[in-house]
């Protein structure tokens, strides 16, 4: 019987674990072919940054209203109808952007993709975190997150082998193929018994009209803030900044982020291991903002970088932000059963979807300051506010889940 548990929990954080390179690769896609796609839907060179931003502020704002979807189907109706009908959204949504146009329907269809793709981690790691033991779950996390991430290493290989349209078309066919594993995963058996009980299921209100549920939220979002901001702005703008820089040569966003993956891969594992060792996660999410803005500023002040330096730093900005799981497990150790898959769910949506003010506080900054000192401004801003936000944040290792918010 016990190898039977551990056989469908194996199967589990491999059948997640696969879900997030998917959705990893479908989330990053767009940021590694966006020049390559505008040039030739023929979007003018001067426009490529702004309409850039346009689209992925598109694909953010669907992750916003994704979390909310799939977050409240998930404590009402299970974690399993999520992961099923989210890889299938946003496995046809990647589909149908392989046909497109022009930037209008671009847009449109990356919203849709990201409504999809807002469903696939929360419900993956929610999962796990409840089919494991207390004491180990972060290792299911951890591997989750540690394979998951290199979907983005998949992406730039497959945008640099295939046309830019082939690159949806393989994201979209990789997610319709894992649906077929899905068949073999089981509900939490938390959520069944919390199925039994007379309580409120996935009713963000209660977080809402709860002070210390509203202030434990507002610290899983704060902790979270910065990794966006180095992925979509500081690694994605490469070639922008770079070129305020005096680089000696164009950097490219999609090796940058292909780079900066693989060392956000190798960071989940090392935050995972650290949080096991030291069985304290708010220590390791200090440790790992500190560093990540010591990094973000010599990114910023290094004039005259080539390429090869450019991947160094990308390598380990990428690690430096590679507390990805460790948050989301912060996140969803915080709240009982109930509330469970719509925080995990809607947190890490949020802070995609923080994307949207951030990049429109960056463009501010830009404007009357210049890209890198806009760059040096946000960097600050946001680690101290997530450095605040951990220290107030209560610490989770270890805590008991099977518990209902009342």
């Amino acid at each position: 019987m016990q190898q039977e548990s551990r056989k469908n929990l194996g199967l589990l954080i491999l059948v997640a674990s696969l879900g997030y390179f998917v959705d990893i690769y479908d989330l990053v896609i767009f940021s590694i072919v966006r020049v390559k796609s505008f040039r030739e839907i023929g979007v003018a060179e001067e426009l490529l940054r702004t309409k850039g931003e346009f689209v992925i502020n598109m694909q953010m704002f669907g992750l916003l209203i994704g979390g909310f979807i799939w977050g409240i189907i998930g404590d009402k109706y299970g974690r399993l109808k999520v992961l099923f009908g989210s890889i299938l959204l946003y496995s046809l949504g990647n589909i149908a952007n392989g046909f497109v146009h022009d930037v209008n329907t671009y847009a449109w269809i990356r919203l849709i993709a990201g409504i999809g793709l807002a469903g696939e981690l929360g419900a993956g790691i929610t999962l796990v975190s409840e089919s494991m033991s207390k004491e180990k779950r972060g290792y299911g996390t951890m591997i989750v997150a540690g394979i998951g991430v290199l979907g983005a290493a998949a992406a730039y290989f497959v945008s640099e082998h295939f046309n830019w349209r082939n690159a949806y078309f393989v994201g979209g066919g990789m997610g319709l193929l894992l649906l077929l594993m899905r068949v073999g995963i089981f509900e939490s058996g938390m959520f069944r018994s919390a199925e039994l009980q007379h309580v409120a299921k996935g009713r963000f209100s209660m977080i809402l009209t709860d002070r210390k549920r509203l202030m434990r939220y507002i610290y899983c979002l704060g902790i979270g803030l910065p990794l966006w901001y180095v992925v979509g702005i500081l690694i994605t703008q490469a070639p922008e900044i770079g070129k305020a820089l005096s680089s000696t040569e164009t950097l490219s966003a999609g090796k940058g982020i292909m780079i900066a993956y693989i060392g956000l891969s190798i960071g989940e594992v090392l935050a995972g291991l650290l949080a096991q060792l030291t069985r304290s996660r708010r220590f390791v999410m200090m440790v790992f903002h500190i560093v990540s803005l010591g990094i973000a500023c010599l990114y910023l002040s290094s004039k005259g970088m080539d390429e090869s330096k450019f991947a160094t730093i990308a390598f380990f900005l990428g690690m430096s932000v590679g507390y990805w799981a460790t948050f989301v497990t912060i996140a969803s150790e915080q709240f009982g059963t109930n509330l469970r898959a719509t925080v995990t769910t809607t947190a890490p949506n949020f802070i995609r979807g923080a994307l949207i003010p951030i990049t429109f506080a960056f463009e501010f900054f830009v404007a009357r300051y210049g890209i890198i000192q806009a760059g040096y401004i946000m960097m600050f801003i946001l680690s101290g506010l997530s450095l605040i936000c951990t220290y107030k944040i209560r610490e989770s290792f270890g805590l008991d889940l099977n518990y209902l918010e009342e």
